[in-house]
């Protein structure tokens, strides 16, 4: 079952009265892109992190985020060290004394000056904080991984019924084709006898070879048989897509082929039906394309 690029997870954990959120999203993208966004406090488990997505993921763009809601994070506390305000207000009565300076420190200055006060993060305990954290992570994770495999299921149908829609165009396609070159035969014939009426004379060898050529210039049978080709090799991968084994690339590079045959259906048609068939099975194609950007 082929997996969708689009999805959304999320999860929450709890450590020392802190409440924290874990959220992740994908969109699509060529490659594996993930970007992490965590607290300092946790920055040394990004690796950790990173590696649980490149394990379950292999393509899309993924973004992570741990938060914590407003007013339920541990608040950073504010350190004075006594012995430097001390140090600093003793400065300050010593001038004075010495009539250098005249008046005092107030406590916002003093608070302000080098080494007085610091603001400390309550530090978690490590252990329990990576325990905690890593399994918030991997329920993300799950989550999102249940949704972009629930996107792909809706996706595979939507691809496989456009793929059938392709194949009934290529064989309305090759019917049409058929009548096409019986007509032309049909009309070099009733042009040679028209001019053998006329001239009394045929060239059956000449009348032969541009039956021949005119059939060679509109046969499209090979490119037809390497469509249905295509179109049987798009279904053997998507149905052998699996969780590991992304298939998005592959299925685009296929459906490059479906075009290149198309095209040159295209360039061979002399029939305004064919070449209306054409045009709607090109546009068939450049929405499975669309669609396909999608697909991990």
């Amino acid at each position: 079952m082929i997996r969708s690029m689009t999805g959304f997870g999320r999860a929450a954990f709890q450590l020392e009265n802190a409440s924290y959120d874990v959220e992740v999203r994908s969109v699509n993208h060529r490659y594996l892109d993930a970007k992490l966004r965590l607290p300092r406090s946790m920055q040394g488990f990004e690796s950790e992190v990173r590696g649980r997505i490149q394990k379950r993921f292999s393509r899309g763009k993924l973004d992570l985020s741990v938060t914590s809601p407003t007013g339920q994070a541990p608040e950073a506390r504010v350190e004075i060290d006594f012995d430097a305000a001390r140090g600093y207000l003793e400065a300050v009565a010593a001038l004075e004394a010495q009539g250098v300076v005249a008046g005092s420190l107030d406590v916002g200055t003093l608070l302000a000056l080098p080494g007085v006060s610091r603001f400390v993060e309550v530090e978690l305990a490590p252990e329990f904080l990576r325990e905690a954290l890593l399994a918030a992570v991997d329920a993300a994770l799950d989550a999102l991984e249940a949704m972009r495999l629930a996107e792909g299921t809706a996706l595979e149908r939507e691809l496989l019924g456009r793929v059938a829609v392709v194949e009934a165009c290529a064989e309305r396609v090759e019917r049409r084709s058929g009548e096409v070159q019986a007509a032309v035969r049909e009309r070099l014939r009733r042009r040679a006898e028209q001019l053998k009426q006329e001239t009394g004379m045929l060239d059956e060898a000449r009348l032969h070879q541009e039956v021949v050529i005119a059939a060679d210039r509109l046969d499209i049978t090979e490119e037809l048989v390497r469509l249905r080709s295509h179109v049987q090799q798009f279904r053997a991968i998507a149905a052998e897509a699996e969780a590991g084994s992304p298939v998005g690339r592959r299925l685009d590079f296929l459906l490059q082929e479906f075009g290149r045959e198309a095209n040159t259906v295209g360039s061979k048609a002399s029939d305004a039906p064919v070449a209306h068939e054409i045009v709607e099975l090109k546009s068939d194609i450049e929405r499975l394309r669309e669609q396909v950007q999608n697909v991990e």
